[in-house]
């Protein structure tokens, strides 16, 4: 998965699930956006300009993310454009009462493209399946999806070492091996969302950020990161 300037210089439109006509200008780092809801949608009118980063999956798959730092500061988007198939899925993290993140997943029609495959849906594909995470500070994760909506890891090597836990966890198909994980830590307000390319077992590909509150649980923060992966194996599960 490598960075890529497929979005640079293009206006993306899009409607949602809500019926809500979403615009992105990308630049070549900044993105203008403006968000004109449809009916029965709770959101507000909202427009602003943010710092971007977009990464290509696989041909004419590119995951985009952004923090909207300035005009609603407890909101970040992950935003996936599937131009071979004219589709998009927006994953809204948001921080709530300053005490969790809620995830939002919002599957969309891009404009002036022909719609074909399937609606980005949840899944549970992943279920048992166990996977050993390298991130690029070096630090390796093993993650079993123990049910439908819960995730186990364990750090393996790094400095959260020994450390444990399970994260309630949503899994999205966007296309065949390749899936969103948006997992929401219980204890904590911080989530993270991640492209996992499960193409190639031998070699997986992730990429992905982590959204949430700073140490000091003043200011929202987000921060982005890649990851190379293999199978390790499948385990008993619960459903």
């Amino acid at each position: 998965m490598t960075r890529h300037s497929t979005v640079a210089g293009r206006e993306i439109v899009f409607t949602n699930s809500y019926g809500s006509r979403v615009v992105h200008r990308f630049g070549a780092t900044i993105l203008d956006w403006s968000y004109e809801p449809g009916p029965g949608d709770p959101h507000p009118a909202l427009s602003g300009r943010d710092d971007y980063e977009a990464f290509e999956i696989a041909d004419g798959l590119v995951y985009t993310q952004f923090h909207h730092q300035v005009d609603v500061p407890d909101v970040a988007v992950s935003l996936v454009l599937d131009f071979e198939h004219g589709r998009s899925l927006a994953v809204v993290s948001t921080i709530e009462d300053r005490a969790r993140v809620r995830h939002t997943f919002l599957p969309g029609l891009i404009e002036g493209l022909a719609t074909s495959g399937t609606e980005p849906a949840p899944t549970a594909a992943l279920l048992g399946r166990r996977v050993r995470w390298t991130y690029g500070d070096g630090s390796r994760y093993e993650h079993v999806h123990v049910e439908p909506n819960a995730n186990s890891w364990r750090c393996v090597s790094g400095p959260s070492a020994g450390l444990t836990g399970t994260d309630e966890c949503t899994t999205y198909e966007l296309r065949p091996e390749i899936y969103v994980l948006a997992a929401r830590e219980k204890a904590a307000p911080s989530a993270s969302v991640t492209i996992a390319d499960h193409r190639d077992l031998a070699a997986l590909r992730a990429y992905g950020a982590v959204f949430g509150l700073d140490r000091t649980g003043a200011q929202p923060t987000q921060h982005t990161f890649g990851a190379a992966g293999e199978l390790l194996g499948h385990t008993a599960t619960t459903v």
